[in-house]
């Protein structure tokens, strides 16, 4: 798991879409704990919910966001349920913009002689430019004295 995304989704980037994302780990950590099934022993580790809780109080801390990528690890690998959903939540999460989506534009010298677009993710975007004006049929364009 990214402790990038895991600290920048604890840190409320991404809008609504962010804050969507981490409440969707939040509930997932939450769900009660499935260990195996079987004559082997399963270790007790954490559900994730002290380390989910301490990232949220410090988002900034890369040792609190790697240490909820660990737990999450470790419980996806004894509980095959929370392995599916926890790859499922990932890849949708992946899908949040934590700063890749910055523009920055300039323009600088030269004459531009129509319109200039500045931004990101443009679409449905056109432009119509007036026909010039016709010349008059027969008209003097020289100047009189």
């Amino acid at each position: 798991m990214s402790v990038g995304l895991l600290a920048a989704l604890a840190g409320g980037v991404g809008g609504e879409v962010g804050k969507q994302a981490w409440t969707g780990l939040s509930d997932l950590v939450r769900r009660p704990f499935q260990r195996g099934h079987g004559t082997v022993d399963v270790p007790v580790v954490s559900s994730g919910e002290a380390e989910l809780a301490r990232l949220e109080q410090a988002p900034n801390d890369l040792a609190r966001a790697q240490a909820l990528s660990t737990v999450l690890a470790v419980r996806a690998a004894v509980d095959a349920g929370f392995c599916a959903d926890l790859h499922q939540w990932h890849a949708a999460a992946k899908l949040v913009r934590a700063g890749d989506g910055d523009v920055s534009n300039a323009i600088s010298g030269g004459t531009f002689n129509g319109p200039t677009l500045q931004g990101r993710d443009f679409s449905g975007v056109s432009f119509a430019s007036a026909s010039p004006l016709p010349a008059a049929s027969g008209a003097d364009t020289s100047l009189q004295e």
